[in-house]
């Protein structure tokens, strides 16, 4: 008994180099190319913090509010509300924040006698489900806070995928608030030249990226301090 071989005729039966001679490309080959690993540069978005607890640390020019006031303004242009939470006998300069397009009339500000009712104050803000972004600013006071205080302000972020963002003063070499923090940045305010100022914010450490990182805003200079 003999067995005859039938080959399949026909586009399929080509090689690559065949197809190639007749001008025939592959799908893969006309997709477009996928940016390399680590080509991509994070942002300071809110894109980047949502769903983290979030630490910017600095001292002496540093630019607590510039960075702040960035994801306060965005939180409002999506719709999102968001909440200011400081210390009584300090807070921001209400005219530079609605310089830089934060509805005041639509931030609430709560006062707290010391850092650990401020960040028991924006746990419930963070809890109620209804804020974008909560800013706990300690700038100014001693920035210590229970751990299970932080466990339950970066679940709660995680949760609702809200950014809860510390403002601290200390330097760089120093601890963060503690280990739930998902990032810290240390931000800073370069000589003014003229009326603009260079702020920058330098990942310390990011877990979700794994890999330092800085961002480099350029503002005008404003009425009150950055």
């Amino acid at each position: 008994m003999s067995t005859t071989t039938h080959r399949e005729s026909g586009p399929a039966s080509l090689d690559r180099t065949a197809l190639a001679r007749r001008g025939v490309r592959s799908a893969r080959a006309l997709a477009p190319a996928r940016p390399r690993r680590g080509a991509f540069e994070p942002r300071w978005r809110l894109a980047e913090v949502s769903g983290r607890l979030v630490e910017l640390s600095g001292e002496g020019p540093a630019a607590w509010l510039t960075f702040a006031f960035a994801l306060v303004a965005e939180s409002q242009r999506r719709g999102e509300p968001a909440a200011w939470v400081t210390v009584r006998g300090t807070s921001f300069y209400p005219p530079d924040a609605a310089r830089d397009g934060i509805d005041l009339a639509a931030l609430p500000v709560v006062f707290a006698p010391h850092a650990t009712a401020a960040a028991r104050a924006a746990e419930r803000l963070v809890r109620s489900g209804g804020f974008g972004v909560v800013v706990i600013d300690l700038v100014g006071v001693r920035p210590e806070l229970p751990p299970a205080l932080l466990s339950r302000l970066a679940g709660l972020a995680e949760r609702h995928e809200a950014a809860v963002v510390c403002l601290t003063e200390k330097p760089a070499a120093a601890p963060s608030l503690g280990p739930l923090v998902s990032l810290r940045c240390e931000v800073r305010r370069d000589d003014p030249a003229g009326h603009a100022f260079t702020c920058r914010a330098t990942a310390l450490r990011d877990k979700r990226r794994g890999q330092p990182w800085a961002d480099v805003e350029v503002c005008r200079g404003p009425a009150g301090l950055c």
